[in-house]
């Protein structure tokens, strides 16, 4: 690899998921201090934890978890707990008592119009802030558009974008890429095509994987387990 070239770093995620939000973080932690950071280029791809949840902002996140996992709602308020430990460890602040339990389809097709203005990382901290911190609806089309407007895209395009079926191929097509490398739960970040950091492992892990990947060619590797990442099953915690 030469000193031109740019290196992709592509993260599979859902908003839903709390170890994604954690996994930026640390991610970005590694890529501040990593020499070549201006010739990385970050992609976010689409992985849907709960393809068929249905928004409802009268559920809570602990009725939705005990429900899905046959847990007691004490059981999943003490899981969220650890969580909301470990986002605070990374500077965030989960306010998941608050959350609005909702499908995350349509901020990922939002994902993929942010991607098109240059605006996509911005477009994925401002959704997780949204869900996990400010208890918004993100699948609330007003929400979003009101998202876009604050990363400098118009309102209107926005919600004609919503209001099609815009980037759903774009959506579909992460999802299957997905499968088709063996992503079991996320975050899943994939460095250069070459090495893969299954799930939110510590910032060494990252600076790890992003030097190797800088230096090395041949098939990809995994570095982590799968702890600390949400799959169909849940999250492991």
């Amino acid at each position: 690899m030469t000193t031109t070239d740019k290196m992709t770093v592509e993260i599979w995620s859902d908003i839903m998921c709390p170890f994604c939000y954690i996994g930026k973080r640390r991610f970005e932690a590694a890529l501040e201090a990593f020499p070549q950071r201006g010739q990385v280029q970050v992609v976010w791809r689409s992985y849907q934890l709960d393809p068929e949840l249905k928004t409802d902002p009268t559920t809570t996140v602990n009725q939705m978890l005990a429900e899905k996992k046959g847990w007691t709602q004490e059981q999943a308020a003490a899981m969220n707990a650890r969580v909301t430990d470990m986002a605070r460890e990374s500077g965030l602040e989960y306010h998941l008592d608050h959350a609005v339990v909702a499908n995350s389809w349509d901020a990922h097709r939002f994902s993929h119009l942010a991607a098109q203005h240059g605006v996509q990382d911005q477009a994925e901290e401002a959704l997780f802030r949204a869900y996990f911190t400010e208890g918004k609806n993100t699948a609330d089309r007003e929400v979003l558009a009101a998202i876009g407007e604050g990363l400098g895209i118009s309102r209107a395009e926005t919600l004609d974008m919503l209001s099609s079926d815009a980037y759903a191929d774009a959506v579909e097509q992460d999802v299957v890429r997905a499968q088709q490398i063996g992503v079991r739960g996320v975050p899943f970040f994939v460095l250069d095509s070459r090495y893969a950091v299954s799930g939110a492992q510590e910032s060494s892990t990252f600076a790890g994987a992003l030097q190797a990947a800088w230096e090395a060619r041949g098939p990809m590797t995994t570095m982590g387990m799968d702890e600390n990442s949400c799959g169909p099953d849940g999250c492991a915690v």
